[in-house]
């Protein structure tokens, strides 16, 4: 799926983007609407002015109805005065060539019995615009052509165009396999020569990041340098982002923030996202927090317009460092293994792996791709079990409609009250929607609450969220901001999109609570990373599986840019390992240090030390000990990390980038130890080096003479310290002498040993006679 895919139809033209950051984030806490859970800004006045203003304009009714005939008459003769002027304005179309050169078009005109109100193929083979200057053509046989030659081959071109493009695209989305995408690909790439905007623009992004075509950044750098000349947000924002990372053109933020600011003026919400993360970080420009707001609420917007009642897209953030680090933890990817067995026992009919692979199904993430067939399928066979959570899943399913279910409030209210009488809190919150919004039933506010109270009281995050948008409404009950502040948090710690963007916008706007604007922007920041192009990450995740390490880190190095914390450390990772081909070598480090940076800056700590290890050792800057040591004692503050504190206890130790001291050293890795078990075994080693290294600091710091001076023995062993000691000595000599003696005696040796002594002649007794 390309970036384009991902965006969808979200590019219209935003007429928010002109306002300012003031006017954006001015207080609408009174005019506000929740809508299927979504807190949407309205214009209209508070209560409290509608009251102040009530007099007003009782006084002012009377002066008002005395001036309304005169009023409707001026503006009856305004109107007519616009629409003649607006007639004369109105170009003319003249006819060229034919029997009426020169002559006005008549519209409509009568042809073939069939009036035409514009220009007309009809009648001819080579497909050429005509019009005739009289009603009746075939009385007065006077017409001319709408366009020239050249205007005419122009247009036939641009739709054989559009007619490939339209081809490419329909095998692209009716096809998940490899082979046939790239054909659709060859489609595109014909139409893209034929210089249709739309395929230009999915051709430059799969060249940029080798999506079924072989990845060309210089082929997908001229196309978008031909996009931005004719005005395409996608191509600005894309040429920005090669301007940013320095990706076939040399590397300039000033560049990169001007095509940036265009494409989002043109509409483009990535450039938006990105333009938010800039202000917000200060990324080329002068930290903003307000003008941050602007650009993630109005993402934020269209992200959560996007949510369903079966949520958003499910995002899978994985990192690179972790998976190497610990290779045995889960990644939250479930195994091709692992699903079959699921499979396996959900076709032997076992419920609970009927109802988890629905979900799975249902929402996508964790290796299973979106399919609601499927979704739908498993949870059939659930509910035919007996199962209210999956009956209340198919209620979901059927109340929102989608190409393999047909939107049904019946059917939906049907499933949701068997899972509801069975006390499934997903169930309730299904039939509390239902009573909001009338679905299947009359509007009941009353059991709306009850049924949303009901799931709220088991935890389930719809019902928190609609409990807080009834009273953030007054809707059933006394409006009560506290309240509603209160069911969004818990439906937020659930993960729920709606609830994070319900939270920012009553921060923003200061409604329940204090103002605060980098609240706000967080929590919009959160709601925006959850948007459609979120599902990049698992694209560039499986590229660099796959071994394409150049697609995936220029997908990472986009989303980074987007400022997705995991995309910037997964980037920095590649870099870091040197897997991309594309970057320089000398280049690898400063960009990764670049990105370890801005993912430490967002409270990533394997980051944070990567930093240090970078200043440490003069990766991509010179070695800095003191800022090695910054950023240590930053992690090791802030995020506990035991790597760092033994890292802190070496520096101290070594006395690099501070003075040294070995009690402090200690105390580092006691806390290294105490932090992590997997610290322990390293910690003992360094205790035992720096054990010894003290004891011959401190052998070495003693002056022996210098200790004997200073010692008295007179009054250390009395006045007779010498005898005593020459008493000793005496005693010690004398052991010795006897131990020595002792020594010479004979020892008895064991038997089959002889000394080797040389050998003697026998006595003469003993002699061989002669």
């Amino acid at each position: 799926m390309s970036l384009l895919d991902e965006e969808g139809n979200q590019d219209e033209s935003l007429d928010s983007k002109t306002l300012s950051a003031e006017d954006q984030v001015k207080d609408h806490s009174t005019g506000t609407r929740v809508v299927a859970g979504q807190i949407f800004l309205e214009s209209g006045k508070s209560n409290s002015q509608s009251e102040d203003e009530e007099n007003f304009h009782s006084q002012e009714e009377e002066k008002e109805n005395s001036l309304e005939e005169l009023n409707s008459l001026e503006m009856s003769n305004l109107l007519n005065k616009d629409l003649e002027e607006a007639e004369m304005q109105s170009p003319v179309l003249t006819a060229i060539g034919g029997t009426a050169d020169g002559e006005p078009c008549h519209f409509p005109f009568l042809f073939m019995e069939k009036e035409y109100a514009e220009c007309t193929a009809d009648g001819r083979e080579d497909g050429r615009l005509w019009c005739a200057t009289t009603y009746d053509y075939k009385k007065d046989q006077k017409w001319g052509f709408c366009e020239s030659e050249e205007q005419s081959n122009k247009r036939r071109q641009m739709q054989e165009a559009e007619d490939v493009y339209q081809i490419g695209m329909k095998i692209l989305n009716e096809s998940s396999k490899k082979a046939q995408k790239k054909v659709a690909y060859q489609y595109l790439l014909k139409a893209a020569d034929m210089n249709h905007t739309k395929a230009m623009e999915k051709v430059s992004y799969a060249l940029l990041f080798g999506d079924y075509l072989k990845q060309n950044i210089q082929s997908s750098k001229e196309l978008l340098e031909k996009l931005t000349e004719e005005g395409s947000p996608k191509g600005q924002m894309a040429l920005g982002f090669l301007y940013a990372s320095g990706l076939g053109v040399n590397s300039s933020q000033a560049k990169a923030l001007v095509y940036y600011t265009f494409g989002a003026l043109g509409g483009n919400l990535i450039a938006h996202m990105i333009l938010g993360y800039r202000y917000w970080a200060g990324i080329g420009v002068l930290q903003s927090c307000e003008s941050a707001l602007t650009h993630y609420r109005l993402v934020a917007n269209h992200v959560a317009s996007d949510i369903s009642l079966t949520g958003g897209t499910v995002v899978q953030r994985i990192r690179l460092a972790d998976e190497v680090e610990n290779p045995g933890m889960a990644s939250g990817m479930l195994e091709e293994d692992l699903i079959q067995y699921y499979q396996f026992l959900a076709e032997k009919g076992d419920v609970q792996a009927q109802v988890g692979l629905g979900q799975l199904h249902l929402h996508g993430g964790r290796g299973v791709e979106q399919n609601h067939q499927r979704a739908f399928e498993y949870f059939n066979q659930a509910a035919n079990a007996g199962n209210s959570h999956a009956m209340a899943f198919l209620g979901k399913m059927y109340s929102e409609g989608s190409d393999v279910v047909p939107q049904s409030n019946e059917t939906a209210l049907q499933y949701f009250k068997k899972a509801a009488d069975m006390g499934n809190p997903v169930g309730q919150s299904g039939l509390g929607m239902a009573y909001l919004y009338g679905r299947g039933v009359p509007v009941n506010y009353e059991l709306a609450l009850k049924y949303f109270q009901k799931a709220a009281e088991q935890g389930w995050v719809d019902g928190q969220l609609q409990l807080g948008s009834m009273y953030y409404n007054g809707i059933g009950v006394k409006k009560d901001y506290k309240q509603a502040l209160k069911y969004f948090n818990l439906a937020s710690q659930g993960g729920h999109i709606l609830a994070f963007y319900n939270l920012a916008q009553m921060h923003a706007t200061g409604t329940g609570v204090m103002r605060s604007c980098h609240t706000a922007v967080e929590l919009f920041k959160n709601v925006c990373e959850r948007g459609r192009w979120s599902e990049r990450l698992m694209t560039a995740y499986n590229s660099y599986k796959d071994g394409d390490s150049n697609s995936a880190v220029v997908q990472y190095l986009l989303l980074a840019e987007q400022g997705y914390e995991v995309a910037q450390s997964n980037a920095a990772f590649i870099l870091d390992q040197k897997e991309a081909s594309i970057v320089g070598e000398n280049e690898t480090y400063p960009r990764a240090l670049l990105h370890w940076n801005r993912a430490a800056s967002q409270g990533y700590t394997v980051a944070r030390i990567k930093l240090g290890d970078y200043h440490f050792y003069g990766f991509g800057t010179d070695v800095d000990y003191e800022t090695a040591f910054i950023h240590y004692r930053l992690a090791s503050e802030q995020q506990h990390s035991a790597q760092a504190m033994f890292n802190l206890g070496y520096m101290h130790e070594k006395g690099l980038g501070i003075k040294q001291d070995i009690h402090l050293a200690k105390r580092f890795y006691d806390m290294a130890a105490e932090a992590s078990p997997d610290a322990q075994v390293p910690v003992f080693l360094a205790l035992c080096k720096l054990g010894v290294i003290y004891s011959l600091q401190y052998v070495r710091e003693i002056n022996m003479r210098e200790v004997f001076s200073h010692i008295d023995m007179d009054q250390l062993l009395g006045p007779e310290w010498d005898l005593y000691l020459m008493t000793i000595i005496a005693l010690l000599l004398g052991t010795i002498i006897a131990y020595r003696q002792r020594q010479h005696q004979a020892i008895p040796r064991p038997a089959g040993l002889r000394p080797a002594v040389p050998q003697q002649e026998p006595p003469p007794e003993h002699q061989p006679p002669q």
